[in-house]
């Protein structure tokens, strides 16, 4: 890789953003959207929290850029750094409200958009790998100095962030998961695979009213505040129009790498202090949709039940529950949340790892 770190003029921004396959996760119904998004595939028409910069790098033989977001702490700086790892329906933009509770506990923190989502470049011809991700993450890191950080990743992210510190063990201070998906092996339960091709076509169904629709049911137990709506069409426009297409395709892709690249079987390795943050009414699971038509299938996405295994299957880990959250606590339930992280991480940032 050939790094170099890009920050545009102040004003200006670029976009791309991360929320998709939501039929690949599982359980998109498809409706006509009564509120058609724009079509912003690059999240042009999208403003950011903070000031977006870009880090340009080669990977695969590409000149690729990963936006990403770089906020120093309020008052006095504590020295560490938080990075934060979006989901696969979600991006840097999303964890508003957790840098600010960040910030203010005195990290500086960093948020990119992985590549092949939001305003990151989004290679029609890229080997997705939990592993290139994570180097890809290491890569800006370095750029930006940062040695050691605390790692947190949210769904997808959060398989991410294990991935991370299974790489970069000396390297990572506080490993942190907020309802990672991966935590079980959808494959070994029984659920059948897809291709790409199959995987595409399913994205290309994908509306603002199926993207609600999942969320509702899977992320928000049910519930919905109009505050979610926000994200839905950051998502949404997305697969609008022809750009939109070169979207659905990266996240068909990115939809097969978290199928087949299990990271379940490898949590006993992980050395680093670990903090898990649970929201047990969450029920995601890839490829759900097509496990309900498999003969002996078992039950899947029962993180009420995930949590606790993951955190026996981690040694020293701290595991934190949202009884009443679903898949994005830091959203659903952002007082109770950002008041568990901030505390939970002063304490394992002062612990040694189990090396």
């Amino acid at each position: 890789m050939t790094p170099s770190v890009m920050r545009p003029p102040a004003g200006f921004s670029l976009c791309w953003i991360l929320f998709p396959a939501l039929l690949s996760l599982g359980l998109i119904v498809t409706a006509a959207s009564t509120r058609p998004a724009a079509a912003d595939p690059m999240l042009a028409g999208f403003d950011y929290p903070y000031e977006v910069h870009y880090f340009e790098f080669t990977s695969q033989q590409l000149p690729l850029k990963m936006a990403y977001l770089d906020v120093a702490p309020e008052g006095r700086a504590n020295g560490d750094t938080v990075v934060l790892l979006h989901g696969k329906n979600f991006c840097a933009a999303t964890w508003e409200g957790t840098i600010a509770a960040l910030t203010r506990a005195g990290y500086r923190v960093i948020a990119p958009d992985q590549v092949g989502f939001c305003k990151s470049s989004k290679p029609e011809h890229y080997q997705y790998s939990f592993q290139q991700l994570a180097a890809n993450t290491r890569a800006l890191l370095e750029a930006e100095g940062v040695a050691n950080p605390i790692v947190l990743g949210h769904s997808t992210g959060g398989m991410l962030a294990f991935r991370y510190a299974l790489m970069y063990p000396h390297n990572t201070k506080v490993l942190a998961a907020v309802n990672p998906i991966g935590l079980e092996d959808w494959k070994a339960k029984g659920v059948p695979m897809a291709t790409i091709d199959e995987l595409y076509q399913a994205e290309l169904k994908t509306t603002a009213d199926s993207i609600r629709g999942y969320e509702r049911t899977t992320y928000y137990a049910g519930n919905w505040a109009p505050a979610y709506d926000r994200w839905v069409d950051m998502l949404a426009s997305m697969y609008e129009g022809e750009g939109g297409r070169l979207f659905a395709w990266s996240q068909a892709l990115t939809s097969d790498m978290i199928f087949c690249q299990p990271v379940v079987y490898e949590f006993g390795n992980i050395t680093v202090p670990t903090l898990l943050l649970i929201g047990e009414q969450d029920t995601t699971a890839i490829g759900k949709n097509r496990a309900s038509a498999a003969p002996g299938v078992q039950r899947l996405g029962n993180y009420k039940e995930l949590g606790p295994l993951t955190a026996a299957s981690i040694k020293g880990s701290v595991l934190v529950t949202f009884p009443q959250a679903g898949h994005a606590p830091q959203i659903q339930d952002p007082e109770r949340f950002n008041a568990a992280l901030v505390s939970n991480l002063a304490t394992l940032r002062e612990q040694p790892a189990a090396r």
